[in-house]
């Protein structure tokens, strides 16, 4: 049977997007539908998977574990995610402005986003040693004791959000872009009726660009509540530290959701559970989104952008 011309374009476009859906549906859908159906057995990937119905949510919902690693991750959702958003504002603002050596800072503030996480998180955890690391050095120039950052439960967390603000180099780089975009004529009038540098930045600066800050902080969010790599970094490199956990650090403090989800599955062999918590998450991030999404377009809305 000959083909017509669509049909042969659309064979060869078939063709072309095979390697695409065979890796999407194996990598993507396949453990998507298999998480669910394991959330609803007794499995360790070692024996059959037994059928336990919601035995697993039921678990998850009275683990005390589940609960102290979702307030970590609450915690970096609602501190570090604002801070993070609110520190590549500011290095947005200042490189917006035309000054010399302007490229050289873009560069500079950019360049750790491009940096290995497993390289930087270790660099930290040098910073961070209370006896030789630098920030600790530094604060006893002015007389300040340094904690043990990674030691204390008091304090690990907040070095976390302290990590977190050195990788904001693509989010300000999107600042950086939607700022350019404010018509000028905007601040000449405003300053032309007397408006300060703060008020301009509040009432002219905010608003314009209100919408790509709130889908920034939607990514952050998202990011935030995918919070694994720095701290198994830093539990595993800290697991022989008298008084450290290999769980979650020093009294589980930086046990964050997404590392127990892997303990429960690679550690403990709870796969079962461990797709539940999966799917809890999933849920909850989902519900979020949507929401913040509906927020952004009433911002935007509001900001009169179209």
């Amino acid at each position: 049977m000959k083909l017509n011309q669509h049909q042969r374009d659309f064979r060869n476009g078939l063709l072309f997007a095979l390697p695409w859906i065979f890796g999407f549906l194996a990598l993507s859908v396949y453990p998507l539908v298999a998480s669910l159906y394991y959330s609803f057995t007794e499995f360790n990937a070692v024996t059959t998977p037994k059928w336990v119905g919601f035995e697993n949510f039921v678990d998850v919902f009275h683990d005390p574990l589940v609960w102290k690693s979702l307030k970590n991750t609450l915690f970096m959702v609602c501190v570090s995610t604002p801070v993070n958003l609110f520190v590549a504002l500011i290095l947005a603002t200042i490189v917006s402005r035309n000054f010399k050596g302007r490229g050289f800072v873009r560069t500079a503030f950019f360049l750790p986003s491009v940096i290995p996480m497993i390289a930087a998180t270790m660099v930290w955890i040098w910073m961070f040693d209370p006896t030789y690391g630098y920030i600790n050095n530094v604060l006893s120039i002015f007389g300040i004791q340094g904690p043990a950052w990674l030691m204390d439960a008091k304090y690990t967390k907040w070095a976390l959000v302290l990590m977190g603000t050195w990788n904001v180099g693509t989010t300000m780089l999107v600042c950086l872009a939607s700022l350019q975009e404010v018509p000028t004529s905007y601040y000449e009038s405003a300053e032309m009726d007397g408006a300060g540098a703060i008020r301009r930045f509040f009432y002219i600066t905010i608003p314009c660009i209100a919408h790509v800050l709130v889908y920034q902080a939607i990514l952050g969010i998202i990011n935030a509540f995918q919070y694994f790599q720095q701290v198994y970094i830093i539990v595993t490199a800290n697991s022989g530290v008298k008084g450290g956990s290999a769980a979650g650090g020093p009294e589980n403090s930086i046990l964050m959701y997404p590392l127990y989800i892997f303990h429960n599955a690679f550690t403990y062999l709870k796969m079962g559970k461990a797709s539940a918590m999966a799917w809890i998450l999933f849920i909850v991030v989902a519900i979020l989104a949507v929401l913040m999404v509906k927020l952004t377009k009433k911002t935007t809305e509001n900001a009169g952008v179209e």
